[in-house]
């Protein structure tokens, strides 16, 4: 009989794009703004996604400095963003993937950010209906969250499978990559659009493939079922 194998994914530019998340946080600051303050939502909208090709990390600043608002209203839009119910979707090549791997695998995710947040994109995903469990990094172990190795062991101790039969897939190549190594799985990196000017993934992961079509494949040559390993 095949030994239990388990594949556990980030999420955020993982499992879904994360410009997703931040578009859908823009609409309700945009909504916000024209409720509280009269400023028309469509306009502020133009405002943020138009700070975010040149100031990026300062979009609220310059919806603010743009629209006549007190700039003490951007902790309570920062709020807004964290706060809001997300409008988000899993991509279909994301389900095609996890069920392709369902039936053979045991699966979950392991994700960093805070975890209200990151459990409000998990609801909105639908992802309770795709994977065993989903693991918020930062309630586990120092709170620092990946790549610590106790957010990875908690996955691996509720799916029941040892890390030396689990596989990571992310796009990190720190809090992912070597995060996983670390604690002995088998890795998988999806490199980010931008990827960091890293050496490590290369010396780290057991596979790099450049979508997440070819992780299921390449999960698969990583941790080849025990009846197969024995066929000569």
């Amino acid at each position: 009989m095949a030994e239990t194998r388990a594949m556990l994914f980030d999420l955020d530019d993982t499992l879904y794009p994360l410009e997703r998340f931040v578009m859908s946080g823009f609409r309700a600051v945009a909504r916000h703004v024209d409720t509280q303050w009269g400023v028309p939502s469509a306009r502020a909208l133009e405002t943020l996604v138009t700070a975010a090709a040149v100031a990026r990390g300062r979009e609220l600043q310059v919806l603010a400095e743009r629209h006549g608002l007190d700039a003490a209203v951007v902790p309570a839009l920062v709020d807004v963003i964290r706060e809001h119910v997300p409008d988000l979707r899993l991509p279909e090549l994301s389900l095609s993937v996890l069920g392709a791997l369902r039936a053979g695998w045991r699966l979950g995710v392991v994700t960093n950010g805070r975890p209200d947040i990151q459990a409000r994109k998990v609801e909105a995903l639908g992802l309770g209906r795709f994977v065993d469990t989903v693991v918020y990094a930062s309630a586990c172990g120092t709170g620092h969250g990946k790549p610590d190795p106790a957010p990875f062991l908690e996955g691996c101790r509720r799916l029941g499978v040892p890390p030396s039969r689990t596989v990571f897939a992310g796009d990190d190549p720190d809090c992912d990559i070597a995060g996983a190594h670390g604690v002995g799985m088998k890795t998988i990196w999806l490199p980010a659009r931008v990827a960091p000017q890293s050496t490590r993934p290369a010396e780290l992961a057991d596979v790099i493939v450049a979508s997440l079509a070819d992780v299921p494949a390449a999960a698969a040559r990583l941790l080849t079922p025990e009846w197969r390993a024995h066929v000569a």
